[in-house]
């Protein structure tokens, strides 16, 4: 089947006063119809320009740079921009972040979901109210013919986040770019807020692109993952293969900075040093300054992200000149481990 997005090869780049920063180096990644597909990666890794990218809304003096984006097998990235922007909007919407900016604070809640049904799709105002109480009684908001009419101060932020996710089905999209949805909340709104997630992509087969820089998030809504670092896809493939078998070091180092509250221990397992600075050039692989089992090919020859040979079901990819030596990294850890205890 064709995919409902393909992205190959995505440049961002931001325009500082004394140099160029390449925010985003080469990404490609693919979703399917009704799947849901996981983007994570530190903070400062370029997942959320990426998706931001595809729908258009790169904030100034961010811009593309170049890449292609397929829309069920179609070029859309080079049609006219009034074009480009109808398709893909049609097809895709976005939840930011923080709901309390992206709501609007002086516009009831109901009216802002009814918006795009009354402008987007032509509907009439009773009809687009219907939808917007329609939406909110979807995504688990209690009694909401009365909260149609609140405004965004008076929820809390687990119903703000519902709000903002009725406002990206109110146009019935294929796809949802979820950008950081469950930031802020507590891990019991969290948990609700992903229910709501997994629910609409079993019942409605709404297909989910999820940023996050938390593994348990992606975790519980995901199938497959795409790993970031630097601006670059360092790792791709099933989420239980690489949660199971990590093929990079940066992505085995995420996992073991995990706390495990099976194993006691004095200090918690980081990621030493800083990412690298994007507006300098960059040699070798960009994760080598921070990688406890990098060698000199490493900070010399920069990897190119190879199918892993021997993956079971959805294709593996890892960007490490070393990606079968899962082992003794998991090695290293152990002992590392015993030592604090």
């Amino acid at each position: 089947m064709t995919p409902l997005l393909e992205v190959h090869d995505l440049h961002v780049d931001i325009s500082l006063s004394h140099a160029r920063l390449h925010a985003v180096r080469g990404v490609s990644l693919v979703v399917g119809t009704g799947e849901a597909v996981g983007l994570v990666g530190e903070s400062g890794s370029g997942k959320s320009l990426a998706l931001r990218a595809l729908l258009g809304m790169l904030p100034v003096p961010v811009r593309f740079a170049g890449g292609t984006v397929l829309l069920d097998g179609e070029d859309v990235t080079g049609l006219p921009a009034k074009q480009r922007h109808r398709k893909l909007t049609d097809a895709m919407s976005m939840i930011f972040q923080d709901s309390l900016t992206a709501l609007n604070p002086v516009m009831r809640v109901g009216d802002q979901i009814a918006e795009a049904p009354l402008r987007k799709l032509g509907k009439s105002r009773s009809e687009a109210n219907a939808i917007a109480v329609d939406l909110m009684g979807k995504v688990g908001i209690p009694d909401p013919e009365r909260r149609f009419r609140s405004y965004p101060h008076e929820l809390s932020g687990g119903m703000r986040q519902r709000i903002c996710i009725a406002i990206a089905l109110s146009t019935k999209p294929r796809l949802i770019l979820a950008d950081e949805p469950t930031t802020a909340l507590d891990v019991t709104i969290q948990a609700q807020v992903l229910g709501v997630l997994r629910r609409l992509k079993e019942e409605e087969h709404v297909a989910m692109l999820l940023v996050s820089h938390d593994l348990a998030v992606v975790s519980q809504a995901c199938s497959r993952l795409y790993v970031m670092y630097a601006g670059k896809v360092v790792e791709s493939g099933r989420l239980m293969d690489l949660v199971s078998v990590p093929k990079h070091p940066y992505t085995f180092s995420l996992l073991r900075s995990v706390p495990d509250p099976d194993h006691r221990v004095d200090r918690l397992l980081t990621i030493d040093g800083q990412p690298p600075d994007l507006s300098e050039s960059l040699t070798g692989c960009s994760f080598a300054p921070r990688c406890p089992f990098a060698t000199d090919r490493c900070r010399g020859e920069d990897p190119e992200l190879e199918h892993v040979e021997g993956a079971v079901g959805a294709p593996r990819q890892s960007a490490c000149w070393h990606f079968d030596s899962a082992d003794r990294w998991a090695e290293a850890v152990q002992a590392e481990m015993a030592r604090q205890r």
